[in-house]
């Protein structure tokens, strides 16, 4: 069996009104290519691209909709499997920008509720036309929790800087939903400490790994309580693609 050219598949979504230059942006990403002829998308049209990101390859498949209502049924159904969504606007465009909030309404109702989001004020080499100012559109995004970017598909200004940004987000939390947790409650005179892990290793290495924090766990020993200790993302980064393994020890308390 062929081994496979990548290591994850991630699908992204870029979604705007009519005429921002979603297109453009992702022909610019993909093929390092910008044609000012581009014309509507009609429906729904994707490009495939591979990024090496924190030693892992990551397949980048994304998917460019159409902006005009009458393909609002088409384009939604989309939204669902998507792990990241860019939401671009066009600077010299108020109307674009003012329809963001209608996008993050269509977003919350069709889209995966921790899918990663990040809006792009897309033609910023167009400063004459400029009418939407860069600090308005930090202030939305940050208003909502979003990364925001300022972009160019023309000028090639940040283009790969978004999609790299959007695709690292989605590697973290995909490391952070894959990190090892370690709880323990402390009872009278007896720590008892549960494990979860997803790790490819030994059991000698995950009993090594629990002794190593049972200092820790005694000192803390005095109340019960509940502790969730995350390892850095370089670790977690070993824990992708693993079945998860419970190991439960117990200990007597210094």
């Amino acid at each position: 069996m062929a081994k496979k050219a990548y290591d994850l598949l991630f699908k992204l979504l870029l979604i705007g009104d009519s005429g921002v230059g979603k297109t453009c942006i992702l022909f610019r990403f993909s093929d390092d290519a910008f044609n000012t002829t581009f014309i509507s998308t009609i429906g729904i049209d994707f490009k495939i691209k591979t990024l090496d990101i924190k030693g892992k390859k990551i397949k980048l498949q994304i998917w460019d909709t159409a902006g005009q209502e009458r393909f609002y049924t088409i384009t939604t159904s989309y939204y669902r499997g998507a792990m990241g969504i860019m939401l671009v606007y066009d600077i010299t465009n108020p109307k674009s920008f003012d329809n963001i909030a209608k996008w993050l309404r269509n977003i919350d109702e069709h889209a995966n509720e921790d899918v990663e989001k990040m809006i792009l004020g897309n033609k910023c080499d167009m400063e004459d036309k400029r009418m939407i100012s860069k600090e308005r559109g930090e202030a939305i995004a940050r208003e909502h929790g979003i990364r925001f970017l300022e972009t160019s598909a023309k000028a090639n200004i940040n283009i790969e800087k978004a999609f790299r940004e959007l695709a690292e987000s989605i590697l973290n939390k995909q490391m952070a939903g894959n990190a090892v947790k370690i709880y323990y409650t402390c009872l009278s005179s007896s720590i008892h400490c549960c494990l979860e892990i997803c790790l490819q290793c030994s059991i000698q290495k995950l009993i090594h790994f629990v002794f190593a924090w049972l200092d820790l766990f005694a000192l803390e020993a005095t109340h019960p309580r509940t502790l969730c200790i995350i390892l850095s993302a370089r670790t977690t980064v070993q824990l992708m693609n693993c079945k998860p393994l419970i190991i439960t020890f117990a200990s007597s308390c210094k």
